[in-house]
C-alpha cells in the first residue's frame, strides 16, 4: 500500500502536505520519493534510526517515559511564505524591544493609558529592582522565541512570546543533525537553508553587548541551574555549540565591583552571562531569597554594568499572554505601523468588558492564568461544577487571567504506528539583536502533538523546520560548528569535579566488567551443568578458582548475582550503576566534552538495555554474559580513545585522568588483596592468577616473559614494571603526572603529595619475590599488609583530592531560616 496516496488530513483545517501549494508541494513530492515514504519497513526503520542517533547525542532519558521524541520527517516551510514570516518576526522583536525599553525607562506605556499598570506591575515577571539596569548596544531584549500554528486559513498566529529565558536552540541542532542524517540523501539535494549561521550571530552578539573587556576580548558564559534542568540538554548542547563554558550559580562570586568564575587555583573575571535561570532566582539578595541558583550580588552588578546579563532581568513580563490584547495598539503607538502577526485573540480578564465575554463563554475558550504558574484550561472538556469553580477564581483575582479564542492548527505528516498520520504543529521561531536589527533563525523547533496552543510549551513530538531556499545550498552540513574554548580556558571546581569523578566512574565500570568476564570464562569452564553426552564437572581445583574469584567480585562490586552485577543499576558497584553515574557526571561537563563520547556513552545505555530484555526472556543465566560484557567493554575502550584523542590537554583532562589512575590502581590493589594475598593449592593459585591477568590486560606478556609462571613475575608485572601500563607504579607515576598539572591551591597540596609518596615508598620496599614467597600463619603476611597500606592511602588520597580541589562555598542560611 501507497502510504502516501492514502494520508488523509483530520477535518478541513490546513495541512502542510495536502493543501501545500507550488514549490512547498513539490518538495513534500521530492521528499515522499526520495525518502521512500510509501513503506512502511521504511517508516520504521527511520524512526529506529532516529532514535539511535538521539541516544548518541544524548537525548535520550534512561525513563522512557521522559526521552525526547524526534520524528524522522520535517515540516517544509516555502522560501517566499518564510521570507514573508522572518520580516513579520523582527517587526514583532522590535515591537516587544521597544515595550521593554519604556517598562524599564521612561514608562510612558504606563502613564498614557495605552497599557494597562496591573498588566506589568501585577506580573511576577517584572522585577522592580531590574529598573536601571541598561545592557549595551540599541536593543535591551537580546533574544527572544516565539510560539507559532498556522490556523484554519493557512495563516500564522502568535501562540505566546517566549522572552526570558528561551529554550530550544539546543534542541534545534540536535535534531537538525539527526534528522539530516536519516535523510541525508534528501538533505543533500534540498535547497535547504542552514542553521548554523544563526548561532554565529549569537555568538557575536553575545560578544557585542560585553561592556569594556580586556585585552583577550569579553569571557562569556552560559548560567545554567545545573544538570537536574528539564532543559539541561539545550542548555549543554547550546554552550557546547557556542563554545562557551556552562557555569552554575555557585561557580560564580559577585566581589569587587565584578562577577567572577570560580575556577581551580583562581578567580577569572566574566563579562557577559547568557541566563537559562529564571529571573527571580539569579540573586538570593534583591531577588528570591534563599535561591541556591543564582549569585548574591549579581543584580547590583548587572546594575553598574560591570557584566552584561541576557536576557535582561525583568524580560519575562512580555511573556504575559494579558499582553497580547495590547499588541496591535501599541504597534501603532510605538512604530505607526500595523502588527503583522497576529496573536490569538485574547480577552484579559483585567478588563471589565472582557472579563464578562470569557465568563459568557468559558465553554468554548481556553482559560490561562497570566502568571504561566498553572497549565491552561480548556473549557470545553470541564463540567459544569468545574465550570463554577473556574468561574469563582476569575471573579476573586480577574487579573491574574486571560482567556482565549481556540486555533485549529494545521496539520503535518507524522510517523506513526506504520503509517503517516496528522498531527496538529506548532514552531518555536528564535530572533537575537544585530546593530542593524533582528537575526531570525531560517528554520524552528517544530512540534506536534496535542492542541498546540492548550499545551503551554515544547510537548509531544519534536520535528525538524526545513525552509527551502530559491536555489541549493552551497555547503551540505547542518552549520558550522563554533569553535571550542581556548586551551588554556580554566575550569570551575564543579567541573572539575564532574570530570574527576566521570574518569573514577569510567575506570570503576571497565575494571568490574573485566573482572566479570574472567568470572563469566571460570564460570563456564567449572559451573555449567551437565549436558547430553557430558558430565559436569567434578569439584576440584576449577570450582575453588571460581569462589575466589566470586568472592573478589562481591568484594569489589557488591553482593548481588553475576546478571544483577551486570544490569541492575540499583546495586552500587554495578556496572549499570556506574554507567548511570557516568552519565551524570558527562551530563554536567557537556560543555567539555567531544560528540563522539556520547556516542560511546549511548553504545554503553543500549547494551545494558539489551541485555535487560535478554535476562527477561531467557532468565538470569550467567553462561549468556559474555556477549553483552564484550559489548560494554568495547564502547568503554571506545570511550577511553575518545579521552585520550578527543580532548584538549587542559586542567579538566588532567583531573579526568588523574581520576582513572587513581581507580584503576585502587582497584588493581583491592583485586590482588581479594585474590592471591591469601596463598592457595597450587593448582587453584594458578587459575586465579591467570585470570587476574586477563582481568588486567596482563596476560599474553606474562606468558611471554615468565613462561615458567609463578607468583612473583606477576607482582613484578602488575605492580612495579614501569612498562606495563596497568601496573600499580605506572598509574602512581601518571597520577603524580596529573596532579602537577592542576593549579597551585589555596589550601596546599602537602598532604595530598605525601600520601602519593607513601604509596610509592611502599609500592618500592615491596619486592615481588619476597612478597610472593613470605608467609605467616599461612598468608602472604608482607604483601597482604603492603597493599592494605597503599591501599588506605588511596581512599585517602581521593579524599584529599576533593578537599584540596573542589570545596566550595556553600550559601549558609539563618538559624530562623529565610524571612
Amino acid at each position: 500500500m501507497d502510504l502516501l496516496e492514502s494520508y488523509r488530513a483530520n477535518g478541513p483545517g490546513h495541512d502542510e502536505m495536502l493543501q501545500a501549494s507550488g514549490p512547498a508541494r513539490l518538495a513534500w513530492e521530492q521528499l515522499a520519493e526520495q525518502a521512500r515514504l510509501g513503506r512502511p519497513d521504511r517508516l520504521d526503520a527511520s524512526r529506529a534510526e532516529v532514535m539511535r542517533l538521539l541516544q548518541d547525542e544524548g537525548l535520550v532519558a534512561a525513563d522512557p517515559a521522559h526521552a525526547w521524541q524526534l520524528d524522522p520527517l520535517p515540516v517544509l516551510v516555502d522560501e517566499l511564505e518564510w521570507h514573508h514570516l522572518e520580516a513579520a518576526l523582527r517587526q514583532r522583536a522590535e515591537l516587544l524591544d521597544a515595550i521593554l525599553t519604556d517598562l524599564y525607562g521612561e514608562r510612558r506605556l504606563l502613564t498614557s493609558g495605552l497599557l494597562p499598570p496591573e498588566v506589568v506591575l501585577g506580573h511576577p515577571g517584572f522585577v522592580r529592582a531590574a529598573d536601571g539596569i541598561r545592557i549595551p548596544g540599541p536593543h535591551q531584549l537580546f533574544h527572544t522565541a516565539a510560539d507559532l500554528a498556522r490556523n484554519a486559513d493557512g495563516a500564522w498566529t502568535v501562540l505566546a512570546d517566549q522572552v526570558d529565558a528561551p529554550v530550544g536552540l539546543g534542541y534545534v541542532m540536535a535534531d537538525r543533525r539527526v534528522v539530516s542524517e536519516v535523510l541525508a540523501g534528501v538533505y543533500r539535494q534540498s535547497r535547504t537553508r542552514r542553521v548554523g549561521p544563526y548561532f554565529q550571530s549569537l555568538r557575536a552578539a553575545l560578544q557585542e553587548v560585553a561592556p569594556a573587556a580586556g585585552p583577550d576580548g569579553p569571557r562569556v558564559a552560559v548560567l545554567t541551574p545545573g544538570p537536574a534542568s528539564p532543559a539541561a540538554f539545550d542548555h549543554g548542547y547550546l554552550a557546547a555549540m557556542l563554545g562557551l563554558p556552562l557555569v552554575e550559580g555557585g561557580d560564580l562570586v559577585a566581589q569587587d565591583g565584578r562577577v567572577w568564575a570560580r575556577t581551580l587555583g583562581r578567580l577569572e573575571p566574566v563579562d557577559v552571562l547568557l541566563r537559562r535561570v529564571d529571573a527571580a532566582d539569579v540573586d538570593p539578595l534583591e531577588l528570591r531569597r534563599g535561591s541556591r541558583r543564582g549569585v548574591p550580588g549579581l543584580v547590583q552588578a548587572a546594575r553598574t554594568g560591570a557584566v552584561t546579563v541576557v536576557n535582561t532581568l525583568g524580560t519575562g513580563v512580555l511573556g504575559n499572554p494579558a499582553l497580547l490584547t495590547y499588541l496591535p495598539r501599541l504597534a501603532r503607538a510605538l512604530r505607526s505601523e500595523d502588527l503583522t502577526l497576529p496573536s490569538a485573540v485574547t480577552y484579559w480578564c483585567g478588563d471589565r468588558s472582557m472579563c464578562s465575554h470569557v465568563m459568557a463563554n468559558l465553554g468554548r475558550l481556553i482559560v490561562r492564568p497570566t502568571s504561566g504558574a498553572e497549565r491552561p484550561v480548556l473549557g470545553w472538556e470541564l463540567t459544569l461544577d468545574q465550570r463554577a469553580d473556574l468561574a469563582a477564581r476569575i471573579a476573586g483575582q480577574p487579573a491574574a487571567w486571560v482567556g482565549q479564542e481556540p486555533i485549529e492548527a494545521s496539520t503535518t505528516p507524522t510517523v506513526q504506528h506504520h503509517a503517516l498520520v496528522p498531527q496538529p504543529t506548532a514552531l518555536r521561531t528564535f530572533a537575537v539583536a544585530r546593530p542593524g536589527g533582528y537575526a531570525v533563525l531560517s528554520g524552528a523547533l517544530g512540534h506536534v502533538g496535542p492542541a498546540p496552543q492548550a499545551a503551554g510549551g515544547i510537548v509531544g513530538t519534536a520535528k525538524d523546520v526545513w525552509v527551502l531556499a530559491p536555489e541549493p545550498a552551497e555547503t551540505a552540513g547542518t552549520g558550522a560548528v563554533l569553535p571550542a574554548r581556548s586551551p588554556g580556558a580554566a575550569v570551575s571546581a564543579r567541573a572539575g569535579e564532574d570530570l574527576f569523578h566521570l574518569g573514577r566512574h569510567t575506570e570503576r565500570a571497565e575494571s568490574t566488567v573485566r573482572l566479570l568476564l574472567a568470572v563469566a570464562d571460570r564460570w563456564d569452564d567449572f559451573a555449567r551443568p551437565a549436558l547430553p553426552g557430558r558430565p559436569a564437572n567434578a569439584p576440584g581445583a576449577g570450582p575453588a578458582a571460581l569462589a575466589v574469584l566470586l568472592e573478589a567480585l562481591h568484594t569489589l562490586a557488591a553482593e548481588a548475582s553475576l546478571a544483577g552485577l551486570v544490569t541492575d543499576p540499583t546495586v552500587h558497584g554495578s556496572v549499570a550503576w556506574s554507567v548511570g553515574r557516568m552519565a551524570q557526571d558527562a551530563a554536567g561537563v557537556r560543555d567539555n566534552l567531544s560528540p563522539d563520547l556520547w556516542r560511546a556513552l549511548s553504545a554503553l545505555e543500549r547494551t545494558l538495555r539489551a541485555e535487560r530484555q535478554r535476562q527477561l526472556d531467557d532468565g538470569e543465566n550467567p553462561l549468556g554474559l559474555a556477549p553483552a560484557l564484550g559489548r560494554l567493554l568495547e564502547a568503554l575502550m571506545a570511550l577511553s580513545g575518545g579521552f585520550a584523542e578527543s580532548l584538549v590537554r587542559d586542567v579538566g583532562w588532567h583531573l579526568l585522568e588523574a581520576g582513572r589512575r587513581l581507580e584503576r590502581a585502587r582497584r588493581l590493589v583491592s583485586t590482588l588483596a581479594a585474590t592471591v594475598a591469601l596463598p592457595h593449592d597450587d593448582a587453584v593459585e594458578r587459575l586465579v592468577l591467570e585470570s587476574v591477568l586477563l582481568a588486567n590486560e596482563s596476560a599474553i606478556t606474562y606468558r611471554r616473559r615468565h613462561p615458567g609462571g609463578g607468583l612473583a613475575g606477576a607482582l613484578d608485572l602488575l605492580l612495579v614494571d614501569l612498562s606495563n601500563p596497568r601496573s600499580l607504579a605506572f598509574q602512581l607515576r601518571e597520577l603524580r603526572a596529573h596532579l602537577a598539572g592542576l593549579p597551585a591551591a589555596g589550601r596546599g597540596t602537602a598532604s595530598r603529595d605525601q600520601l602519593l609518596d607513601e604509596a610509592h615508598d611502599l609500592l618500592g620496599e615491596l619486592g615481588p619475590e619476597r612478597a610472593a614467597r613470605e608467609r605467616a600463619a599461612g598468608r602472604r603476611v608482607h604483601l597482604e599488609q603492603t597493599l592494605a597500606s597503599i591501599g588506605w592511602r588511596l581512599e585517602e588520597l581521593a579524599t584529599e583530592i576533593s578537599r584540596v580541589h573542589f570545596t566550595r562555598p556553600v550559601v549558609a542560611q539563618w538559624p530562623g531560616g529565610w524571612q
